[in-house]
């Protein structure tokens, strides 16, 4: 089924919707050139890894690490009002409401562009603080700090590329979305290898590189849009805010905001567990951490598929369809997830890649050989909250996350750590997964969360 917007020079652009067909092939579909669009995302992030691994050193590789939940905490707002907007779009494009689309899209832009200086100058004030917060060593400190304030200093441009791709997702096209990412990923390959191996720039280069390469990838993506879809051919820097729309957007989006925020700051507490244990075991994290995202890839990637399918179907009254997406996903993301079990023996080989030493790669494995055999249960708590999501319901996913990290993963990884040694402290991982399941799973049986957006869309 398709949807035709024919704007104001009668140009026509076609909107695929999920509304009928079968749910299989819609989500794989969808979520196909979003898994090639987050192979290219992870490799924009190896790269990083990769080089400053093996041109400037383990240290450098810890740097770069320890640094990024600091980054996704003052980004997490924003990811959150993404999620919201790309929710309530879906659900729009649904009812065919290309009015409201368009009000959405441009409120969202006026947020994220009065709310990115802020969160730039607070994140270059506070980084220092942070990692000293998180017992960031001595030896990584002067190069995370500098890591973190050039990357705060660019941050519209993440953001912005992350709006970008969350308006597009509510009209059901993740194809745009990856070209984006293709442009990004290699100029970021381009001037990291530029800026750290010719110019020697170390940490900064790599840096430099990331926001110089998000910035365009952003900006070109935004021309983009405005050129294929007619209802998106507005200017940023007109500002337009719809206070009605913008509650609609937090009313869905700030309790995954809140959660990310919460999340990361979790993250940022066994971060320093981790970082407890030396540079060594934190290039070691840092390296299985890239290693074991690729596993999760693809099922981030059908989670993002069926919150798209999920809202757009609500939107357009077939809730009976809602389901069969449900368990369509859930089957596709157990078989990644029983092939994912390979990266353990090849495990060794990859971390390589990042670092030759052998107490770097030693503390990789111990995450690998703790993480991935458990990677069953992330997918289900991915799979239902998106479902969840897509029909409105954030708050319970938001309960879900922050209970099972701060009282689930979090003090597990301490008490194991401090009771068995740091070689099984990533068991906590799992406990904080089934935590979730037990809260999230009783909740989406009982089907309250089934008339959340019917009531929001309506209001």
């Amino acid at each position: 089924m398709e949807l035709k917007n024919k704007g104001e020079n009668s140009k026509e652009v076609s909107m695929k919707t999920m509304t009928e067909g079968n749910p299989v092939k819609l989500i794989l579909a969808f979520a196909f050139p979003m898994l090639i669009g987050n192979v290219f995302q992870q490799l924009y992030n190896m790269v990083d890894s990769i080089v400053v691994g093996n041109y400037v050193g383990k240290v450098a590789l810890a740097a770069v690490g320890t640094g990024f939940p600091i980054i996704f905490m003052m980004a997490a707002m924003f990811i959150g009002l993404g999620i919201g907007a790309t929710i309530l779009i879906s659900q729009y494009v649904g009812a065919g409401d290309m009015e409201n689309v368009r009000k959405t899209s441009q409120t969202i832009y006026t947020a994220m562009i009065v709310g990115a200086i802020p969160i730039s100058i607070i994140g270059i004030i506070m980084c220092e603080p942070i990692l000293n917060l998180i017992n960031t060593p001595a030896d990584t400190l002067p190069l995370a700090k500098q890591y973190m304030m050039i990357i705060f200093g660019g941050i519209i441009g993440s953001i912005g590329f992350n709006i970008n791709s969350g308006i597009l997702q509510g009209f059901g096209d993740s194809k745009s979305s990856l070209l984006f990412l293709v442009i990004a990923t290699v100029m970021n390959i381009v001037l990291d290898l530029a800026f750290v191996v010719v110019f020697q720039w170390g940490v900064a280069g790599v840096a430099i590189a990331t926001i110089i390469a998000q910035a365009f990838s952003w900006l070109y993506g935004l021309r983009y849009m405005r050129k294929k879809y007619e209802v998106l051919n507005f200017s940023i820097l007109k500002f337009y805010f719809d206070k009605e729309i913008f509650k609609k957007i937090l009313k869905l989006g700030l309790p995954t905001g809140i959660q990310q925020m919460l999340f990361s700051m979790g993250i940022m507490s066994l971060q320093s567990l981790v970082n407890s244990y030396g540079s060594d075991f934190m290039a070691g994290f840092n390296a299985a951490n890239k290693i074991d995202t690729f596993a999760f890839m693809p099922i981030q990637s059908f989670s993002n598929a069926v919150t798209t399918y999920t809202g757009q179907n609500i939107g357009a009254g077939r809730m009976d369809r809602v389901h069969k997406g449900l368990t369509a996903t859930l089957g596709m993301s157990a078989l990644v997830c029983l092939a994912a079990l390979v990266i353990i023996p090849l495990g060794p080989f990859i971390l390589r890649m990042f670092n030759s030493d052998p107490a770097v790669i030693s503390a990789g494995m111990i995450y690998l050989n703790n993480v991935m055999p458990l990677y069953i249960l992330l997918a289900v708590v991915f799979v239902v909250n998106a479902v969840m999501r897509g029909a409105g319901e954030s708050v319970i996913p938001m309960v879900g996350a922050i209970t099972s990290l701060w009282l689930g993963r979090i003090p597990a990884a301490y008490f194991i750590a401090s009771n068995y040694g740091k070689e099984y402290m990533f068991l906590s991982y799992g406990v904080g997964w089934l935590m979730y399941i037990l809260i999230s799973g009783p909740y989406y049986f009982s089907g309250k969360w089934k008339t959340k957006s019917q009531k929001l869309i309506k209001e």
